[in-house]
């Protein structure tokens, strides 16, 4: 029964879709707002027109308008949407490098992680490898539901680095020996600074709003040990001037203080993991304004790795150095993001997302953590300048202009946290981009005489 009540609501949303996008009106009454800057809340209603949040008041709200769609929010928690700053949308559920899929399934994959994604209430995503740019079209499209997406194209490695996943015999590589993951647009090998140009080019062509380098070892690489580092000044250079040169920016996939301190002075804005940071990498980062997007890695999450392997050994080293890194950039003041980089076997049935999100509780208050996967998120997305594709709104708050992307809770997570870990449960209501994914709520009804 309530599968639907909820795909009747879905056609009555659709159809109110269907009129011209700034005709459709929204009154969400009697609702506790966390706009996602401020600690503190208010009782209020929220008005949406089109896609956008047009007016937010503690005083009841009139509109011109004889035909409203009114939701009475029954005094729960209404926030924004949440951002994850690091995904892989088209990896989540496929082991990386795998050549046992084909890319017709994985595609079908991604569209279902993406609508699995949205119904967990993450809104947007920062997607840092892997071909998603065909995705985040298509999702803005409306022909498949899903988050925001910024896709940063294939991520770009060297030679023996960590997305280069060929076979260890496939020497020497040649334009017309390419890996599977470099057909399909998940992978770009470039060695010396004229191909890291040219491949950074080449993403941005198609559609990238930001570039994704490999600064040093990963954990589900073959050939890299952690600590090594990779590519040189004049390669992250490369890749710098042509996102400089295209209003956008670089992150880099880095660990260990020399892979961060040479891709900080090649003028790289953000650092993916940094799990391997010393004190004065991050006062560096904090000089430089440097963003480190981190992921709150447990060593007791289930470790899918074989035993014996030696991703497996390099995932637990990492893993045991979280709480260390989230200390020394709390220290420092470094600029810090939160993501879940979930890739292969981690899946995302498991709700590893969001008890990746719950794990923040480790080092950070409620409210912190909120502000940080909501308007902090989304703040080090501004970086992508002019090649941002959502510009018309805000993302991440809940103010008036901004975009109406927001989950209403069962609870108030500022003072029970944990509640996130559940959405099929305490996730109310999802709206992305003024349309209503889920409503669990009872009152919703057309009201002609506002």
């Amino acid at each position: 029964m309530k599968n639907n009540l909820y795909f009747i609501f879905l056609l009555i949303t659709f159809s109110v879709a269907s009129q011209k996008k700034d005709s459709q009106i929204i009154l969400i009454k009697n609702i506790e707002i966390f706009d996602g800057i401020s600690h503190q809340t208010i009782i209020g209603n929220i008005l949406i027109e089109g896609n956008k949040i047009s007016k937010i008041s503690s005083s009841n709200i009139s509109s011109t308008s004889k035909n409203v769609l009114v939701i009475d929010g029954e005094g729960k928690f209404v926030m924004p949407g949440l951002i994850d700053a690091h995904t892989h949308i088209g990896m989540e559920g496929i082991q990386m490098g795998s050549t046992s899929v084909d890319w017709g399934t994985a595609n079908i994959i991604s569209t279902q992680a993406a609508k699995h994604r949205l119904l967990h209430g993450f809104t947007t995503l920062r997607n840092m490898g892997g071909n998603a740019i065909p995705l985040a079209k298509q999702i803005d499209k409306g022909t498949v539901p899903g988050p925001r997406i910024y896709p940063s194209g294939a991520f770009i490695s060297q030679s023996g680095g960590h997305g280069d996943f060929d076979d260890i015999t496939a020497v020497p590589r040649t334009p017309d020996n390419l890996s599977y993951s470099e057909r399909q647009g998940i992978a770009a090998i470039a060695d010396g600074a004229d191909e890291v140009l040219k491949r950074t080019r080449e993403q941005l062509r198609q559609g990238a709003t930001q570039i994704k380098l490999m600064a040093g070892g990963g954990i589900g690489s073959s050939y890299d040990p952690i600590d090594v580092t990779q590519y040189s000044l004049e390669e992250f250079k490369a890749a710098v001037l042509a996102t400089d040169n295209f209003g956008t920016y670089v992150g880099v996939h880095a660990y260990t203080p020399r892979a961060i301190q040479i891709a900080i002075e090649a003028g790289v804005k953000t650092i993916e993991h940094g799990h391997l940071m010393d004190e004065e990498t991050a006062k560096m980062m904090a000089d430089k304004g440097v963003w480190l997007s981190v992921q709150p890695f447990m060593i007791e999450e289930q470790n899918d790795y074989p035993i014996g392997s030696s991703s497996r050994k390099k995932r637990d080293y990492v893993y045991g150095h979280t709480d260390e890194v989230y200390k020394i950039a709390k220290k420092h003041n470094v600029k810090t993001a939160w993501g879940t980089d979930l890739t292969g076997k981690q899946k995302i049935d498991r709700r590893n997302d969001l008890s990746r999100l719950v794990g923040l509780k480790k080092w950070f208050s409620p409210y912190e953590a909120l502000k940080m996967v909501t308007s902090t998120n989304a703040e080090m997305l501004r970086l992508s300048g002019p090649r941002n594709p959502y510009q018309e709104g805000k993302l991440g708050e809940l103010t008036e202009g901004a975009y109406a992307d927001l989950i209403i809770i069962n609870g108030n997570p500022l003072k029970e946290f944990e509640l996130l870990s559940n959405p099929e449960e305490n996730f109310l209501l999802i709206m992305k981009d003024g349309k209503v994914y889920k409503n669990s709520l009872n009152d919703m009804k057309f009201d002609t005489t506002l």
